[in-house]
């Protein structure tokens, strides 16, 4: 047996904001980021459209990229003192993905971050509030997800939290907010997007219902990525609703190694964090090619090619066509080819060296590793990292 869960209620298009009026509830809390919302008019929309349903209001603003733990729990507190039946996120997948955790610590006071880094180990949600996320970047598809990403800064280390459980209840997808984002954040969640596509079309848990999901996000970020990177608004319109897509096909089919080198690189170094999107976006031709041994992987990247337009007389010309497409994208929209080339080198040689065998230990325990179709030895995750680390070919 399989699960296919989504949001009650998904509302999509320009304008699909003001949807938030027709919540029915008392008290409403917004959690948002760094303050982009608010200088673009977003929230003082949404706190007007809530009162117009009603409801008493409170903010929780802030919330940092790549959330900390601290941050989720006094975001909690916050909500422990407000008591709101409404859960409102918007902004990117980092003041959503911390308003996720938050709302299981609000609900649930005495559970511990270690009691949710188990996968599907959260408590029944939904005794206190309802939660209801509107993305403002077109990428991590966190309103959809049955996914949160922290980050415990004392481990220096990105948890994926999951569990079906804190899948919103409401989202609304309203392209309006992503016009707003700069181009290499466009770039950086556009190829997240495209690698949450990937990853779910040749997880070992894909199946009938994410697979056309996957397919048609890959077509349309293909298609859309690169103008939505130059300022076109009806391509990043289009972007906005294939980041919405990939997010449905990963939630359900779940992620690759990609996800997990991410996660466990994006904070372990001192030079800097690895922004999570160029992270994957540097390591998927890696992985395409570590995963293509498995020939039932191969066989799925190859219809990926035949169904974006590439050519190739066999399957293994095609996964390499998919390769040098992905690799021609990457450096269409500045993103470098290898981690030695992040920012500028701000990650230091020796440093991602020594931390090499316990960084691929990590990632081989993250919760995306189980779905991938070919499974690392440490060995093997390492050669893999250090191949991102300096754009070496794969070929084991």
């Amino acid at each position: 047996m399989a699960r296919f869960t989504l949001p009650r209620d998904l509302y999509h298009g320009k304008g699909s904001l003001e949807e938030l009026k027709n919540l029915i509830g008392k008290k409403a809390i917004i959690v948002v980021g760094g303050g982009s919302m608010r200088r673009f008019g977003f929230l003082d929309r949404a706190v007007d459209y809530l009162k117009e349903a009603g409801m008493e209001v409170e903010l929780f603003e802030n919330v940092e990229p790549d959330p900390s733990v601290e941050t989720v729990m006094k975001g909690a507190e916050k909500m422990r003192e407000f008591e709101p039946d409404w859960i409102i996120s918007m902004g990117g997948g980092s003041p959503i993905d911390a308003a996720k955790a938050m709302w299981a610590f609000y609900e649930y006071p005495e559970t511990t971050f270690e009691d949710l880094i188990t996968p599907f180990n959260f408590p029944t949600l939904r005794t206190k509030a309802k939660f209801c996320a509107i993305p403002s970047t077109s990428g991590t598809a966190t309103e959809v997800t049955a996914f949160s990403v922290i980050t415990d800064y004392a481990k220096g280390i990105k948890y994926p939290l999951a569990d079906f459980n804190i899948t919103p209840d409401v989202a609304i997808v309203d392209p309006a907010l992503a016009e707003t984002m700069p181009k290499k954040l466009t770039a950086h969640t556009g190829m997240d997007a495209m690698t949450h596509a990937i990853e779910a079309y040749v997880s070992t848990l894909h199946c009938d219902y994410t697979d056309p999901l996957a397919l048609h996000a890959i077509k349309m970020i293909h298609r859309d990525l690169k103008a939505s990177f130059d300022g076109d608004m009806d391509a990043r319109d289009r972007m906005h609703n294939a980041q919405c897509l990939a997010g449905m096909a990963f939630s359900n089919a779940l992620l690759g190694i990609v996800h997990s080198m991410a996660h466990k690189t994006g904070a372990a170094y001192s030079g800097g964090h690895i922004v999570h999107g160029c992270a994957n976006a540097m390591y998927l031709p890696k992985v395409i090619k570590y995963n293509a041994k498995n020939a039932e992987a191969a066989e799925r990247y190859a219809q990926i090619a035949t169904f974006i337009g590439l050519k190739g007389d066999s399957t293994d010309a095609l996964v390499d066509a998919l390769i040098a497409e992905l690799k021609s994208m990457n450096a269409s929209l500045e993103i470098p080819a290898c981690i030695k080339d992040y920012e500028g080198g701000i990650i230091d040689e020796k440093e991602f060296m020594d931390k090499l065998p316990e960084v691929a230990k990590l990632a081989i325990s993250d919760a995306c590793t189980g779905s991938n179709p070919r499974i690392p030895t440490p060995e093997e995750m390492e050669k893999l990292l250090k191949a991102c680390f300096y754009d070496e070919e794969i070929d084991f």
